[in-house]
């Protein structure tokens, strides 16, 4: 089984508001008109799949799936026209949509305000070469990442009733995906999991490409459009090769003569 106990905490990893705005986005939602019943049903297949991973999750994300379960209980009563006079209640859609859609705004002012930083780092170089926005890599988020890992994870066969079974070792799924990118700088995304058949293997193999992306080993980009998305192993520079940064790197190992 997938080793018990491993966590991943990763900066990218956002919070439940990023989640919902992802899960519209995904299944080309009205964000005005967010069927209730589906947002919710897909939020908490995503928290099952949270778990699988062992991923550490914050409080705030079952806060989230304790709330839209409240929405769709209020959205299943009676229809506001139904009721009388002075007895409408609050529209648990509308609620939802103001809430993502506040949350929308200050993505975008932060968004535009990391830009103009980042913009201002490069103000003393001369040269510095200048790229249109349809050319850069659409941002990759772990929401994204998890999306394709359920349509793998659906195809893979059910492991769950097994009482005991083969263990997937996350260091020996880390040693594969190093041993791919050894001949050659990148891999599809598919390529990661060509040769998992089991629910468990698939998800170690998530998380031993979690914890390289962790470790700044490897890198993860998708082509314009949602297109597909490749696994780059990252190179070392002359700086981080060199006998000083290995010993930095690893303080405790001594070296030959010491």
């Amino acid at each position: 089984m997938v080793e018990k106990g491993y966590e991943v905490a990763l900066e990218l990893f956002e919070g439940p508001l990023d989640l919902l705005l992802f899960l519209v986005k995904k299944d080309d939602l009205d964000i005005h008109n967010i069927p209730i019943a589906h947002i919710t049903r897909e939020y908490l297949s995503f928290l099952d799949l949270m778990k699988d991973l062992n991923l550490d999750v914050a409080g705030e994300f079952l806060v989230m799936a304790a709330t839209l379960m409240a929405y769709k209980s209020r959205a299943l009563l009676p229809h506001q026209d139904a009721l009388g006079p002075g007895e409408e209640g609050p529209d648990p859609t509308a609620e939802l949509a103001q809430k993502l859609l506040e949350y929308q705004k200050f993505k975008s002012a932060s968004k535009f305000l990391s830009g103009r930083a980042e913009e201002m780092t490069n103000v003393f170089f001369r040269g510095a070469p200048f790229f249109e926005e349809s050319e850069k890599s659409p941002n990759l988020s772990l929401f994204e990442l998890m999306a394709r890992l359920k349509v793998i994870l659906d195809n893979a066969a059910d492991d769950s009733h097994e009482v005991t079974g083969e263990e997937f070792p996350i260091e020996e799924k880390i040693a594969k995906i190093l041993f791919l990118l050894a001949e050659k700088p990148m891999i599809d995304w598919e390529d990661l999991f060509a040769d998992e058949r089991k629910r468990r293997g698939i998800i170690a193999c998530f998380l031993a490409m979690l914890e390289l992306t962790k470790l700044q080993k490897i890198f993860i980009r998708q082509d314009v459009n949602f297109g597909k998305i490749r696994i780059f192993k990252k190179e070392v520079s002359s700086d981080e090769s060199s006998p000083a940064a290995a010993d930095a790197a690893n303080p405790g190992n001594p070296q030959p003569g010491s």
